[in-house]
């Protein structure tokens, strides 16, 4: 194994291996105002025609293929038409936000009169709908509508039940061996439900459930001729899509590009709006990237350091100037996340190092003065540079050290979820908690059994990976041809998504010589590539990748073609992601 310094991502001399994407089939079909390029970079993710990139919302799949759907629509039909009292129990999470928002608005779109929400806090009430959440909800509602959440909660619904409140949960988390008795679940990971995409995040399910409930009203007559809109919730649902990391299928990514055209023509809430501002991104030409980098994080900093129901009144405002506010005390939230974050990870470096987890196959990391919502974070920055599944864990709370709370990381090829449901399996109560995909989860347990968890998820990660998964691949889509890195291409590469988790943003790999190079500040590089090929020059810029040493004369480069905007003036840049010596 190579030394953990060299496996940064960023870093000039990484291990990393540069493989080509192949194409899937024979592009066909489409225009000639289509680059052959991008047409190449459809093809290897499987799109040969243009119908498969046609993103329009007629082409969604119908809410009426998602199990559980009547049941829910039933009740909530009765909910409204009643006056109950509704509460939306959401999560701390992006996605938990952006559904709690979807369902409040959509709820109150739809006639309902008396719908509020709340969000469990991490120390407090752990996550999901947990008994001691349910015991904190006063006055007590008559109907709870989960986001994001439910499907594990097992006991939280029980409570409620007790209490005489009615429960729908809609979830898209994986389900465990039990399901909790509530009175109606929408969740398309359920076994044996027939909607055929598996994908959807939270905000996605809870924006399906609304679309089934409108027609299902229109059906009796309860709006006339006039439609309430439910549209002007697909920035909301674009953002959680983005943030939660689901891979975007063709189902989310007509989602998400409906969500981002709302955003650019200046129709997003004042919420979303706001956030884009205070990222110093650009609303008119937005993309998916913003809001997994700029926007997403900065609402996702409240429920980690904070309460989610700051970012929550964020997005359900409609007053511009109290939007301001928000995102900016949300801005600043995230800066102290930053912060401690950064200070996290390198001391789970030295740990990793010092501790002899290199040789280790499944990392688990634990520090008692950590944070439990910022560990998620540590997971994932040290999955990415050891390249193996990662367990960073915090202590439950500031007066709880007898318990622990962990985040999980995984790499392609080991399904956490399933990882940790072995070792509940082989070694009851070990676990007292988990939950989640197959790339990330979330457990509890007790402090003292931390050694012996550890020992479990090595075993069970060295069980089921192979050596070839632990080496770090990144995929290009090959050379970019001589000349071909224009201002046009790099437009057009941007406004062809939305790419994000499993249908990637285009990167290339080429050799060049360095013709020149400088700092940006501390860390950054600035550089003049030169094309050997027709000797043209790039302007190339690579993020936190300056260690010390220049960077080589020849090199490899993996980038993406991306668009500089400097005072109003576009130009094409290469934005390095990964370079070795050529």
């Amino acid at each position: 194994m190579a030394p953990l310094a060299l496996l940064a991502r960023g870093g000039a001399l990484s291990v990393l291996q540069l493989r080509r994407r192949e194409s899937k089939g024979v592009p066909h079909g489409w225009p000639d105002s289509v680059h052959p390029v991008l047409q190449q970079i459809y093809a290897a993710r499987g799109v040969l025609e243009p119908g498969q990139v046609e993103h329009r919302l007629a082409r969604m799949l119908s809410p009426q293929l998602l199990g559980g759907m009547a049941q829910a629509v039933e009740l909530l039909v009765e909910a409204i038409r009643d006056d109950w009292s509704i509460l939306i129990a959401g999560d701390y999470d992006c996605d938990g936000a952006t559904g709690t928002a979807v369902a409040v608005r959509g709820l109150r779109l739809l006639g309902a009169k008396r719908v509020g929400y709340a969000i469990p806090n991490r120390f407090a009430h752990g996550y999901g709908l947990s008994p001691a959440f349910v015991a904190s909800l006063q006055p007590t509602p008559q109907l709870i509508v989960t986001v994001d959440n439910g499907v594990a909660s097992i006991a939280g619904v029980a409570a409620a039940k007790a209490r005489g409140i009615r429960v729908i949960v809609t979830d898209h988390h994986l389900p465990g061996e039990q399901l909790p008795a509530c009175d109606a679940m929408v969740n398309p990971n359920l076994a044996g439900d027939p909607f055929p995409s598996k994908m959807l995040a939270g905000v996605g399910v809870m924006f399906y459930l609304l679309l089934a409930l409108r027609a299902r009203m229109y059906e009796e007559g309860a709006f006339g001729e006039t439609k309430p809109d439910l549209s002007s919730l697909l920035d909301l649902v674009a953002l959680g899509t983005v943030a939660d990391l689901v891979p975007l299928d063709f189902n989310n990514r007509v989602l998400v590009e409906a969500g981002l055209q709302r955003m650019r023509s200046g129709r997003a809430c004042a919420g979303i709006t706001a956030l884009v501002e205070v990222g110093k991104r650009s609303v008119a030409t937005l993309c998916s990237s913003d809001l997994g980098f700029a926007v997403g994080p900065r609402l996702n900093a409240a429920g980690r350091l904070e309460d989610m129901r700051l970012g929550v009144e964020c997005l359900l405002s409609d007053d511009v100037a109290q939007a301001r506010r928000y995102a900016e005390q949300l801005d600043a939230i995230n800066r102290e996340r930053r912060d401690l974050q950064a200070s996290m990870v390198a001391e789970a470096e030295v740990m990793a190092a010092g501790l002899g987890h290199i040789d280790a196959v499944g990392v688990a990391l634990y520090e008692p003065s950590w944070h439990a919502g910022v560990v998620g974070l540590v997971a994932s920055k040290l999955k990415e540079r050891l390249h193996r599944p990662v367990i960073a864990f915090a202590p439950a709370g500031e007066d709880d050290t007898e318990h622990l709370r962990g985040s999980a990381r995984s790499i392609p090829g080991f399904h956490i979820r399933d990882a940790l449901a072995a070792i509940d399996a082989r070694q009851p109560g070990l676990i007292e908690r988990f939950g989640g995909h197959a790339m990330a989860a979330g457990l509890s347990l007790k402090t003292s059994d931390y050694a012996r968890f550890a020992t479990a998820f090595d075993a069970v990660a060295r069980e089921l990976i192979d050596a070839e998964r632990l080496q770090a691949v990144l995929y290009t889509d090959g050379e970019l041809p001589p000349g071909a890195a224009t201002l046009a291409l790099a437009r057009q590469l941007r406004g062809a998504g939305p790419w994000g988790q499993a249908f990637p943003e285009p990167l290339f790999d080429n050799l060049f010589e360095c013709a020149g190079w400088k700092l940006m500040g501390e860390r950054h590089l600035r550089l003049q590539l030169r094309d050997p090929r027709d000797g043209a020059l790039h302007d190339a810029v690579m993020f936190n990748a300056y260690h010390g040493q220049p960077p080589p004369a020849r090199l490899r480069a993996a980038y993406e073609l991306a668009i500089n905007d400097w005072q109003g003036r576009e130009a094409p840049r290469l934005l390095l992601r990964h370079i070795e010596p050529g």
